[in-house]
């Protein structure tokens, strides 16, 4: 490394030329070894550029600068440069800490407070509380599930607590009166008040007829829940198992004053024959107890590639959007009035619905009110 500075003769006026200086050959040494150490890729060459000295327009001279290039560092750069890097490393560590510190607290309360209120739903629900719901909407895709998933079960257990209770008032309904009607004729002949002929005997036996066949529909209903599939199937022709229960019921449509129809090819289906009859009498007695005089009732068979499908219409009272979700539940009553005059025991559609699904196949209703009600049943062919 070098400066010198001649005039324009070229005489030297001032050399500072420390080539040959020991203490800066050391200097240049370290310096060559740390560039090399610290910047491996450091392409360093010892450079010599002059530059002239004017004055004005008159060169008076020139200025010659060696210099190790394109760039270097001595130790006391070196050691300024990876101060200057720890302090940064060290300032961007903290500042990372506390960033990832504030954003985690908020995205951690962000998550956990839909949670929370998740956890106290459910113990509410535990506990029997099953109109609470969680009204805040998540953005977060889970949570949002999470939380319509506990409301849609809060909903349906409230429905089937309502449910419980009226079926429970409806069973109590249903013993209550046979078993009032037969305590007061017994404590009537019992007290002399009646004699114990045989009308009154007769009426007695009618009452345990009625509880005896509630009994016996729901010991059925039962069964065939925990049959688990036991069927003892043959493949039949459908359209002439309905053609022979609709004759059977004629005398009853006829005297009610209701028309019937029935329409439908052959359909061969493989199921069991005695628990379809059932469905088909369960169905068509529904469908004449609710439809009024004058009305009609019409069944349908249709194919599909791979179902037959059986569709009872009626012109009936219908039934409400309310209670269309729980008619297949035993003992439900949509209108208590009206099951008092058909005498009706509210298990009809449950069995019905039992026997359809034992045969893997499917019953849907459509109805309104004052317009009539459409039950759909579809069964395998196979």
């Amino acid at each position: 490394m070098f400066i010198k500075v001649s005039d324009i003769h070229n005489r030297v006026i001032w050399d500072a030329t420390v080539h040959n200086n020991g203490l800066c050959k050391k200097m240049l040494d370290d310096m060559w070894k740390n560039m090399n150490k610290y910047y491996p890729h450091w392409n360093g060459e010892y450079k010599v550029e002059s530059y002239p000295v004017y004055d004005g327009k008159t060169k008076i001279g020139t200025v010659v600068v060696g210099h190790y290039g394109p760039f270097y560092y001595n130790n006391t750069d070196l050691a300024f440069i990876y101060t200057l890097k720890n302090r940064i490393l060290i300032f961007a560590f903290i500042f990372s800490l506390l960033f990832t510190e504030i954003f985690g607290t908020i995205m951690a309360r962000m998550l956990s407070r839909p949670i929370a209120r998740v956890v106290r739903a459910a113990e509410n629900i535990s506990r029997g509380y099953f109109k609470n719901r969680i009204d805040e909407r998540s953005g977060t895709k889970e949570i949002y599930m999470l939380t319509s998933a506990i409301n849609n079960m809060a909903g349906t257990l409230e429905s089937h607590e309502i449910l419980r209770k009226r079926m429970s008032d409806d069973i109590a309904h249903e013993l209550r009166t046979p078993l009032a009607t037969l305590q007061s004729h017994m404590e009537a002949m019992i007290d002399g008040i009646w004699e114990s002929d045989k009308n009154r005997l007769k009426s007695c036996y009618e009452e345990i007829i009625r509880l005896a066949s509630l009994v016996g529909e729901l010991e059925m209903l039962g069964k065939w829940e925990n049959e688990n599939g036991r069927l003892n199937k043959i493949r039949y022709d459908l359209c002439e198992q309905i053609e022979k229960i609709v004759f059977n019921f004629q005398a009853e449509f006829k005297n009610k004053g209701v028309r019937i129809k029935f329409c439908g090819k052959r359909q061969e289906i493989f199921a069991e024959k005695d628990k379809i009859s059932q469905v088909i009498i369960n169905l068509i007695s529904n469908a004449l107890k609710y439809t009024p005089r004058d009305g009609l009732v019409t069944i349908n068979v249709e194919n599909t590639e791979s179902m037959v499908k059986m569709i009872i219409k009626d012109t009936g009272t219908g039934i409400s959007n309310e209670d269309l979700p729980f008619i297949f539940d035993r003992f439900y009553r949509a209108d208590k009035s009206r099951n008092r005059l058909t005498g009706g025991k509210g298990i009809g559609l449950a069995i019905a619905k039992t026997i359809v699904e034992l045969h893997q196949g499917k019953i849907d209703v459509k109805s309104k009110l004052n317009e009539g009600s459409e039950f759909i049943v579809s069964l395998p062919k196979v």
